[in-house]
């Protein structure tokens, strides 16, 4: 198992969903494309993924044009195909069929020199959860604050 160097995050997603689970992809791009990913030149934010004929497609994920390329670079938002073996994206298939499911990429990165997305089978949060989130994490700091100050 080669290293990971993580790229880029998906946030909103943790913010906007339950993950339940989580899936390896490779991901099937062009050499401008790779050289701005390794400038760091992409963004997950509106990400998500669909699966056609058998195949499983991203949409969203926003790749800057390469500055020194020329007629090689391609469309920032163009659909990427992603790699996975047909028993996985079959099985996906039946996940997301389910009602609330939806596949979301979680992150970018290197494993060795090839592009990998994490992608999470995820549910959608309601508004409440979120209110929910916000206050536990708030919750939590203020404990670390006090226990802190006790500390000094």
């Amino acid at each position: 198992m080669g290293e990971k160097k993580y790229i880029v995050q998906n946030k909103k997603a943790y913010h906007d969903y339950f993950v339940e689970d989580t899936y390896e992809a490779g991901i099937q791009l062009f050499g401008t494309e790779v050289k701005s990913i390794r400038n760091g030149n992409v963004n997950l934010k509106d990400a998500y993924c669909k699966i056609e004929n058998g195949e499983i497609f991203a949409s969203g994920i926003h790749i800057s044009p390469y500055e020194k390329g020329n007629i090689f670079n391609r469309e920032p938002l163009r659909e990427k195909k992603l790699l996975m073996h047909k028993k996985e994206i079959r099985r996906l298939f039946g996940l997301i069929g389910q009602q609330g499911y939806t596949l979301v990429p979680l992150s970018l990165y290197f494993s060795n020199s090839h592009v990998k997305v994490n992608l999470g089978l995820c549910k959608g949060k309601k508004l409440y959860d979120k209110r929910d989130d916000m206050a536990k994490r708030q919750n939590e700091r203020d404990i670390d604050r006090v226990t802190k100050d006790r500390a000094r």
